[in-house]
């Protein structure tokens, strides 16, 4: 076919006619976008993966139950981590709309705000979308001594029936994710966890029993702020509340600022208009009270916070509800025409004016506080001074050579938008970005040809990384390699410019790689502690061995991860396979690599508790080198004699 005929056959329209117009029930829809529902599907080895999204859903129906005073508990029951039901004890779903309210998209009670005033579900979407795209789904309401009961499968009502009961009112609702939608899929408990206990600090009072474990919380959002510090805080934790406002905060020795925000008892992890202020007005408000010429990045550096407002219809960024985007704490009017108390009120002033209020009283009737306060703001205003000029050449020094040699290999969402001062959201492509942290030409050769280009950058070291351990943050910018690397990730200021959603470190699965991987971790331990908490670090896994066999001359090959996969697979291929040793992420050829960072690689994700003792662990592993860690060592020295050859 000459040029011609293949730019005549490419420019020829698309036939369309009224066979292409297709109308989708609400349920069809729903499982044709999921997207546009849940965000994403995964496989629930991510936190933000869509299976969690479906149990959120879930739940917030029963949070905002117990937010108009009914019910004071909900049941979680987790079945193999595959299936989940969930059970409160609020007014139960009128029996007569039951169905409508589980399958019919824009159907429900949260458009009257007379019945749910403060509401997170206001769209009318969530349990639909649960229904839609769950293999099962079973909807129960008991409302005086009546039972109704609804059973669905991908959507599709197969059972409907009406009982007499004597169990207490409320809703029961079981499903099974579609594991032809989510791939196999699995609940994580550590991420239930989580969820569930965000649940009860900003709802005190309420009882959450996960397979028959109680989570509860009395002091909200200290008992957060202590559950998850991962350093002794420098004062006690400043606790106030007021009217549709709870703040809770403390500063801590590490660097950073690290932020918990929640509206309507929704986590909104990528914070809005209500954390934006209390940053804001926080900062003001100290500087106010000392008196004094401060910069605001003094103020907040080691500040530890969690701030949780109510709004009436409340308007969220996106259907996955984890950026405010609500300017005013309510609308002009409710559903019969009356004001609202806070209508026309902004989110801004709200909080703006409740921490000038109380924070200012409080330091003044804690001078002990405000001493220790005063000292940690002018330690981090001198080292910032003591840098000022480093910081300065090194900002210009990243910004010439970071994303013009080979240093950087961008992917092509950036390459044109270096800085982007955006968080990513699942409606935003660069959600799906991802950087690789390599050593050496040859390994990040290997990933650059076999990366998807579009949303996987490469960032290669030159040997291994300085231990930072105990140094003070000058080293980032005197430092070339930590330099470029902070000016990569964009996280100079915070992680709200952070440019990629997950940062991978991939290295070598021998000593050499592993020690990399420490050093890696000590410099963001170090420096930016909020990366991991966040849950935006990971560590790549790549197959130790190739095992492979042929077969009516076609190779039949099994990569494995551990030594017990290799076993597993020299007794499925069968005699006298053919082993490879991988000794480095430089000897998997880019075809093989394309099978190891795709949309199926193995990532561990890097967790930080505070019963992590992160410092006391940096001390021992990372500190000076003492006796005590040479008799670690010895004591638990392991030779590791490679019997595996190339091509045994």
């Amino acid at each position: 076919m000459s040029m011609e005929e293949i730019n005549e056959q490419q420019n020829t329209p698309v036939s369309y006619t009224e066979e292409n117009i297709r109308h989708l029930s609400d349920m069809e829809h729903v499982r044709t976008r999921p997207g546009m529902y849940i965000g994403r599907l995964g496989d629930g080895s991510q936190a933000e993966d869509g299976i969690y999204v479906l149990l959120k859903e879930v739940v917030d129906n029963c949070i905002d139950e117990f937010k108009m005073g009914a019910g004071k508990r909900i049941d979680i029951q987790m079945e193999d981590n595959l299936r989940v039901s969930v059970r409160d004890y609020g007014r139960g779903i009128p029996l007569g709309s039951l169905v409508d309210a589980v399958s019919m998209l824009n159907t429900g009670g949260k458009y009257d705000t007379k019945a749910f005033k403060k509401s997170v579900g206001l769209n009318g979407v969530g349990a639909k979308a649960v229904n839609a795209l769950s293999s099962r789904f079973v909807a129960r309401s008991v409302r005086d001594g009546q039972m109704r009961e609804a059973i669905f499968t991908q959507g599709n009502l197969i059972s409907d029936t009406t009982s007499s009961t004597d169990e207490e009112n409320g809703t029961y609702i079981f499903f099974e994710p579609d594991n032809t939608l989510f791939l196999n899929y699995h609940f994580r408990p550590e991420f239930i966890e989580t969820m569930l206990r965000n649940y009860t600090y900003l709802n005190t009072g309420l009882a959450i029993y996960y397979n028959g474990h109680r989570i509860i919380s009395r002091n909200g959002l200290e008992d957060l702020l202590n559950d998850n510090m991962t350093s002794q805080g420098l004062y006690p934790i400043i606790h106030l509340k007021g009217e549709d406002i709870e703040i809770a905060f403390t500063h801590s020795p590490q660097y950073g600022e690290e932020y918990y925000s929640f509206v309507n008892g929704q986590h909104t992890t990528q914070g809005g208009t209500h954390q934006s202020a209390f940053k804001e007005h926080l900062a003001r408000t100290i500087k106010e009270f000392f008196g004094k010429n401060m910069e605001f990045q003094d103020i907040r550096n080691g500040l530890v916070a969690a701030v949780a407002i109510n709004v009436i219809e409340p308007t969220f960024e996106s259907q996955t509800k984890i950026k405010l985007g609500s300017l005013t704490m309510a609308p002009e009017k409710d559903s019969d025409g009356n004001p609202y108390p806070l209508s026309g009120v902004s989110v801004n002033k709200f909080v703006g004016d409740f921490v000038k209020e109380n924070v200012d009283n409080y330091l003044h009737k804690h001078a002990d506080v405000a001493e220790v306060l005063l000292q940690k703001i002018q330690e981090s205003e001198k080292e910032r001074k003591a840098i000022a000029g480093v910081t300065k050449i090194a900002r210009e020094r990243a910004k010439k050579a970071n994303l013009h040699n080979r240093k950087l290999r961008d992917c092509r969402i950036h390459l044109n938008d270096v800085k982007t001062g955006k968080k990513d959201d699942e409606d935003d492509p660069r959600a799906e970005s991802s950087i690789f942290i390599t050593e050496g030409d040859s390994a990040s050769g290997s990933i650059t040809k076999s990366r998807d280009v579009n949303t996987q950058a490469v960032f290669s070291l030159r040997g291994k990384p300085l231990n930072s351990f105990g140094l003070t943050k000058k080293v980032v910018y005197e430092n070339e390699e930590f330099n470029l690397l902070q000016a990569a990730l964009n996280i100079e200021d915070g992680l709200d410019g952070l440019r990629y959603n997950k940062v991978i470190v991939a290295t070598d699965a021998d000593v050499d790689g592993m020690h990399i991987r420490l050093l890696m971790m000590t410099f963001f331990l170090q420096f930016f502690p909020d990366l991991i908490k966040k849950g935006h670090v990971y560590i790549l896994q790549t197959p130790l061995f190739r095992v492979r066999n042929r077969k009516k001359g076609v190779y039949e090959t099994i990569y494995c991860y551990t030594d017990e996969e290799r076993v597993a697979a020299i007794e499925k291929l069968g005699p006298n396979p053919e082993i490879t040793r991988f000794k480095g992420l430089g000897e998997i050829s880019p075809d093989e690599f394309r099978n190891f960072i795709g949309k199926d690689m193995r990532l561990e994700q890097v967790t930080l508790r505070k019963t992590d003792a992160v410092r006391e662990l940096l001390e021992f592993y990372m500190g000076k080198n003492t006796m005590e860690r040479q008799n670690f060592i010895i004591d638990n020295l392991v030779v590791e004699e490679d019997l595996i050859t190339d091509n045994v």
